[in-house]
């Protein structure tokens, strides 16, 4: 068999798994009569409630908080419903190479070489992820100083709507099987809660198949308490400085599809405030264009200094993935992320496989198409249209056959290595400069070796072996992987003597990057910007540590969760 058969096994393992979409589309579309287009916006408008991002958080925030107040959700991209390139797990490879402006998602590159995508459409992250929906675990949720009944029943609202529980096949079955088998024990079943040893996890996609997402928690909403505009980018969040104590948000700018100007106000009110859930990028970015942020690199793209804050933009942190590739000798069925073997050391075992799911045109091979640079770790000087032409160029040949077989992840939590977001452009449409310092704590490098160890024992166990080639050893498989064209990094020969140099060659995100406006740090336990009145920053931007093995489930439950604190409190005001 040539190497040509694996690589292509790699691109439609990749593709089915963690990205399930550029696009995204639940079973039916709500018709939301309050989401607009922002060019129907009037030119000056007045909120109790101004929540910047339509996202994983911002839509069970928005959701909560109109059932008192009015609320205006500003969404930067467009609507996920009736998207005909998406409809469920089988279709989504159509639209994997769109990186048009239009595009749910919107391409980056970190300062590491690592490819990356953000979100641009109502539902956030949720549209563009693998769908596995599991909690964090008690520990994080102490920690993070949430109430524990509230923070359950808020995921319980979540799930109502957008939790599923799999249909567990062969693939994910042995993956389980031969997780416990090792050692990952016990076997704790199905189950949404985090717990160490093997589970099976829950899923955002129905049982045909359909991607349920968080702007389908917008159907808890008051409709006429609530305003949706899309296509509605902010540009900055206005602050009154006269007469206060310190900075007072009270209104922002944002422009439609058509460049025109528009602005939003909070109504009178000293509760009244500005939400920004923009996500682990877009919230530290707006936060500086707005003049919060390092004073010194504010002033060097001329912005008006707000208030001198160091430390927003700082802990942004990616967790990284590394995942070895087997090949199949019997057929398997088409999953996502299903299974997950939770560790005592802090490495999360995940898989995924699929036969024929790269979907849409031949030519396109899911998350590791160069076309959209997923996953591939590119050197400055190669990052160009003609490098990635010549990868296309370079796939196009390959064999369609051989779509057999998939993969298994391990990704670390935490982590300890941190870096810092910049900006780049006074635009907010443009990506700031991200950087994640993958493996610079040598404790993330040792779990990541850990987790792959796990790994090679999963693939050698009894369990899994109908799943394996008797004549493909783990070192084949490792230098299979290493090899992939799309990685267009220089190789070091036999990986398969070093999983460090392994884990650092193969690095891939899976989109779990979060901090920049840290709680203690921009934010404080009630997520208020200290230095600031009447705005908050509620969504992943705030996390010290990715939570659970998969972070969405506690994205939408903290989204609902503020809302219920923010209404609790203004009811106790209200009855003194």
């Amino acid at each position: 068999m040539g190497g040509v058969w694996w690589w292509k096994l790699l691109f439609a393992a990749l593709a089915v798994t963690l990205l399930s979409a550029e696009y995204c589309a639940s079973q039916k579309d709500p018709k939301y009569t309050f989401m607009h287009n922002a060019t129907t916006a009037a030119n000056i408008s007045y909120y109790d409630y101004i929540i910047i991002g339509g996202g994983t958080a911002g839509c069970p925030l928005a959701a909560t908080l109109s059932q008192n107040y009015s609320v205006l959700v500003l969404e930067r991209g467009g609507s996920p419903y009736g998207n005909p390139n998406i409809t469920n797990l089988d279709t989504f490879g159509a639209a994997l190479s769109d990186i048009s402006p239009t595009s749910p998602s919107q391409r980056f590159i970190s300062q590491d070489g690592v490819i990356n995508s953000r979100a641009r459409v109502l539902g956030g992250g949720s549209c563009l992820n693998a769908g596995f929906y599991s909690r964090a675990s008690p520990q994080y949720v102490r920690e993070a100083g949430w109430d524990g009944k509230t923070a359950n029943e808020s995921y319980q609202w979540v799930e109502k709507l957008v939790a599923f529980k799999p249909q567990v096949k062969q693939w994910q079955s042995a993956v389980r099987d031969g997780l416990l088998e090792i050692g990952v024990v016990p076997n704790n079943d199905f189950t949404y809660d985090h717990i160490y040893g093997t589970k099976v996890g829950g899923t955002i996609f129905d049982e045909q198949g359909f991607r349920h997402i968080a702007a389908d928690l917008l159907e808890y909403a008051n409709p006429i308490g609530i305003t949706v505009l899309l296509h509605a980018p902010v540009q900055r969040i206005l602050f009154r400085m006269k007469g206060a104590r310190k900075p007072r948000a009270h209104g922002v700018v944002y422009r439609d599809a058509l460049g025109r100007k528009h602005k939003a106000y909070l109504k009178q009110g000293s509760k009244n405030e500005i939400i920004v859930s923009a996500g682990a990028l877009g919230s530290p970015q707006l936060l500086m264009l707005s003049g919060v942020g390092p004073a010194q690199h504010l002033r060097a793209h001329n912005i008006s200094v707000t208030l001198d804050q160091p430390l927003v933009g700082q802990g942004m942190a990616d967790n990284p993935m590394n995942a070895i590739f087997i090949p199949s000798p019997v057929p398997v069925e088409v999953s996502l992320i299903e299974v997950v073997g939770i560790t005592s050391f802090g490495s999360y075992i995940e898989a995924a496989s699929g036969e024929n799911f790269a979907g849409g045109s031949p030519k396109d091979y899911g998350m590791l198409s160069p076309k959209i640079g997923q996953l591939s770790t590119v050197p400055p000087k190669q990052r160009t249209p003609e490098a990635l032409s010549k990868a296309i160029e370079s796939m196009s040949t390959l064999d369609q056959a051989a779509f057999r077989g998939g993969f298994i992840l391990e990704k670390i939590m935490g982590p300890f290595s941190t870096g810092h977001l910049e900006l780049q452009t006074r635009n907010p449409n443009d990506n700031p400069s991200v950087t994640f310092n993958y493996f610079q704590d040598p404790r993330d490098l040792q779990r990541c070796v850990q987790g792959l160890t796990t790994v090679e024992k999963v693939i050698e166990s009894k369990a899994f072996s109908p799943f394996k080639y008797e004549t493909m050893p783990i070192s084949v498989l490792l230098n299979i992987t290493a090899s992939s064209p799309v990685n267009l990094l220089p190789k070091h020969a036999n990986v398969s003597t070093s999983l460090e140099q392994f884990c650092k060659d193969t690095v891939m995100t899976i989109w779990h990057y979060h901090g920049g406006c840290q709680v203690g740090r921009v934010v404080d336990s009630d997520y208020k910007v200290l230095g600031v009145d009447a705005l908050r920053v509620v969504d992943g931007s705030t996390f010290i540590s990715s939570p659970g093995t998969n972070p969405q489930a506690t994205v939408m439950m903290l989204g609902r969760y503020m809302g219920v604190k923010i209404l609790g409190e203004r009811l106790a005001a209200d009855d003194e």
